[in-house]
């Protein structure tokens, strides 16, 4: 039998996990993979009695400890006390994931109104930075100190027709770039673009059943949609020691983006 063991670096044993938005859909697998891979979880959400609900549901399954509690994001009374709460819980932090966000759909994207888009920006960009500032006292003392983000391919390609969120993703890819190059040697802070993963929230962005199957069969160069575990696997690479050399990157995950060919078929 073997004595190495190629999954060691893979460990997360001594850490403790911050996942924002974490009650559900992408945030949910991250919780539940970090867990299964023995971290100690705190679930952030916007709905308490889901994130308790869910942390319940996974500490049964892994048998790792794991609370849920409401956090409104945009609001630094209740970011900080879920800092406070998960150091009170489990004696310190060393990773943060940065999952929550939201966006939807319009038909003229000039027609959004410019409180609209600086609400998304509060969302989807400034809620990481601060986010970020509440841990650091405890991230700087941790080893290991990671710092993973769930970005969007939006954010990268144009889409006019979810302009703020795109825009918003777009802002916290550089805003996390800086970030991880001003921590250098101490958090390493890195970021997900995550392309197409069928999750309800989809509907609740405003597609209707028509887009969200055109999605599920996207052309891309593995043929399919993603899946919440296909980024929450990515997210314990990077949180992890295996994924030890990685920072400040913007890291697609997306199916390998649409196929490309100049001769037509």
């Amino acid at each position: 039998m073997s004595n190495f063991d190629s999954f060691a670096d893979f460990r997360m044993d001594n850490h403790v996990a911050i996942v924002t938005g974490g009650a559900q859909n992408i945030g949910e697998a991250i919780a539940r993979t970090f867990s299964g891979a023995g971290a100690k979880v705190l679930i952030a959400d916007l709905n308490g009695d889901k994130a308790e609900a869910t942390a319940k549901q996974i500490e049964a399954d892994t048998g790792n400890p794991v609370l849920g509690t409401a956090c409104n994001v945009t609001v630094q009374k209740d970011i900080d006390d879920c800092v406070a709460k998960t150091v009170d819980a489990f004696g310190g932090i060393s990773t943060l994931v940065n999952n929550v966000g939201w966006g939807r759909a319009y038909e003229d994207p000039l027609a959004v109104p410019a409180e609209e888009m600086v609400e998304s920006f509060k969302l989807n960009t400034l809620a990481g930075m601060a986010m970020t500032a509440a841990c650091r006292p405890y991230l700087l003392k941790a080893e290991n100190a990671t710092v993973t983000n769930s970005g969007s391919l939006v954010g990268t390609l144009p889409a006019f027709d979810f302009i703020a969120y795109s825009a918003a993703k777009a802002a916290l890819n550089h805003l996390m770039l800086g970030l991880a190059h001003y921590f250098a040697r101490q958090i390493r802070i890195n970021t997900v673009l995550i392309g197409t993963v069928i999750t309800p929230g989809y509907a609740d962005a405003g597609l209707d059943e028509k887009a969200v199957e055109a999605l599920s069969h996207p052309d891309n160069l593995t043929g399919r949609a993603g899946t919440p575990q296909d980024i929450a696997n990515t997210f314990l690479w990077l949180a992890s020691n295996a994924g030890s050399w990685m920072s400040g990157q913007t890291l697609q995950v997306s199916g390998g983006g649409k196929r490309v060919r100049l001769k037509p078929e």
